[in-house]
This record gives C-alpha cells, structure tokens and sequence, in this order.
C-alpha cells in the first residue's frame, strides 16, 4: 500500500482491486465498533455501484459486525425506473448487503414515489432525524459524489435531498458499468443526497476502483477544491479517507 495526504484527504493505493475492497472493508468496520463503542445504535449510507463491490462483499462477510445497531440508508436514486428494475439502486443495495446483513432498519428512497420532491421531504426529514455517522461512497467518471453532477453540484446546497438532471457523462457511466445495454435506457433524473449532506457524516470512506474513474480520481486529488469536479470537496473533510487501485490511480 502507498499512502499520502492531500489536504485533509487520506488517500490509499492499493495492489489490487480486491486488495482496496478488503482494506476499506476493515476499515469501516473499524468505524462502526468506534461510533458503538459510543452510542446504542448508529446511521450509515451507502452507495450503490458495481466500484462497491467488493467492499460490500467483505462487509456482508465479516460476522463480527453488530449490524442490529446500524440504520441503513442510501443515497440517490433513479426517477422513472419500475420498482423492481435492478438498476434501481435501492435493489442493488438490497441484493448487495441491504437484503442480506441484518439491519436495525433500512430507509429506502421511493423508486416509485408518485411525486419526486415529496419524496425528497420525506427522505430529508428521515436524515434530519438521524444525523450521519459513516458514508460509504465512490467517484463518478465526471467526478461527481452521489448524483450531483458538475452542473448541478453545490457545495453549499441548502437541500438534504433534491432531484437533478444527469448529465451525459453520468448517463453513459452507467452503459460503462453494464447496467444498462444503452443510453437510451438510462433515466434522465434522479434522486440524490446534495454534497452537504453527505459531508455531514463523521466518517467518509470513499472507494473507486477502475481505469474509467482515474481522470476523475486526477482532478479529486490534483485539481482546484471545485463543483466542477464535486469530489474534489472531500479535500475539506477532516475524516474522509480515498482508497484506489493500480488502474485508478494510474494518473497520480
């Protein structure tokens, strides 16, 4: 492992891709036991993509995880998908660890919420209700955390949860990753959590393997703190920690 800081933001290379999967697995599971250790009970979001993987895998593996204690949450989905579509990233969660590790609770965002910014209210005051402790999360190929994408990102958003537009790179990220067979099929909204409401959990952990994400993970590390590259904001984050493989980091 090769390991530096940039600004506040711990960054760890890894080996291999599984490699980086069991190692923020360990990780975050070393968070969880410290947030317990505590309080009764603890809030963890989590996002849905195929970088997740293998930190999920590990997760739902390890047995020593009190996972009665956690609320579990995630943090964008689709507008217009049928509820039981598996790019619903509520299904993938649920498929990945949701429907498998034994949750105090799980909240879902509606993917079939007959009025999207009603939904959005909703899942707000849930957030508000539990306030974050750990954030699982990646990197877009475009550099965006959850949905906020570079034309809608704010850092100073005064939302919890908002709907967007996606914008193209987004939308062809998601035919990149073989969830949909084209773009053509890709919504063109969704719901996500805004860039303050992730940043208000104690503890980030923010996982991108792959060669399509290493320009991303370049401006995220290398580039101005920005909206045009919105996981550049991590930087600012006093416990935010980024795990890469060989292919991601290739441009560092």
């Amino acid at each position: 492992m090769k390991t530096f800081n940039k600004d506040l933001l711990k960054v760890n290379i890894y080996s291999s891709r599984d490699e980086m999967g069991a190692a923020a697995a360990r990780d975050v599971k070393a968070a969880i036991l410290r947030a317990l250790s505590e309080k009764d009970e603890i809030n963890m979001i989590f996002a849905a993509a195929p970088s997740q993987n293998e930190v999920l895998a590990n997760l739902v593996n390890d047995k020593e995880i009190p996972w009665g204690r956690v609320n579990a949450f995630h943090m964008d989905e689709y507008i217009g998908l049928d509820k039981n579509a598996p790019q619903g990233f509520g299904n993938f969660l649920r498929d990945h660890i949701f429907g498998i590790a034994p949750f105090k609770s799980v909240n879902y965002i509606r993917i079939d919420a007959p009025d999207a910014e009603e939904e959005c209210k909703r899942y707000s005051a849930l957030l508000r209700e539990n306030p974050v402790d750990i954030v699982v999360l990646g990197i877009g190929e475009n550099g965006h955390i959850a949905f906020n994408d570079p034309p809608f990102a704010d850092f100073n958003d005064d939302k919890l949860v908002k709907t967007v537009k996606l914008d193209e790179v987004c939308r062809n990220q998601q035919v990149n990753d073989g969830c949909f067979a084209s773009i053509d099929e890709v919504p063109t909204h969704a719901l996500t959590l805004t860039v303050p409401a992730l940043m208000s959990g104690k503890e980030l952990y923010c996982i991108v393997p792959a060669r399509t994400k290493a320009n991303a993970v370049c401006e995220t590390v290398n580039g101005e703190i920005t909206e045009s590259c919105p996981a550049s904001v991590l930087r600012t984050h006093k416990n935010a920690t980024l795990y890469l493989d060989p292919d991601s980091s290739s441009l560092l």
